[in-house]
């Protein structure tokens, strides 16, 4: 039985640069060149990002913590040859709220990556996925 679907439209403006997004959604701007957007391999990053950043901050409330912010970095490593491709992904997350402690940190995290970030669950399985956390 096939599962629910993801669908988008992207559409080219000039040079390397194209629009998209849901239906119905303010479009992303995507640039191969990294000048008018982020670039498509900046746009994975955003999306593992903000994919496991939604399931953290859902989590977190769960456990009763009240956010005042959350902020992830990511930096992903690359093959030198084609395809470039991730081959480690690293998160740093900075979460400040009250209650907030790195037990519930650590475990609303690694629920989201293990088990829940559907963008991470589509990477390939050889990329290394590490992270660190600071509560602030």
């Amino acid at each position: 039985m096939a599962g629910p679907t993801a669908e988008i439209t992207l559409r080219w403006k000039s040079g390397l640069v194209f629009t998209g997004g849901g239906k119905g959604r303010p479009p992303v701007t995507v640039d191969g060149d990294s000048k008018a957007g982020s670039s498509p391999v900046e746009t994975l990053l955003i999306a593992a990002a903000s994919c496991t950043a939604s399931d953290v901050v859902s989590i977190l409330e769960k456990q009763r913590v009240k956010l005042r912010s959350l902020d992830v970095a990511v930096q992903g490593q690359r093959r030198e040859e084609h395809p470039r491709r991730f081959t480690a992904i690293h998160f740093v997350w900075t979460i400040v709220g009250d209650g907030a402690d790195e037990t519930k940190a650590r475990r609303a995290i690694d629920l989201s990556l293990e088990k829940y970030c559907s963008v991470v669950g589509s990477l390939a399985p050889d990329i290394r996925i590490s992270y660190d956390v600071a509560i602030a």
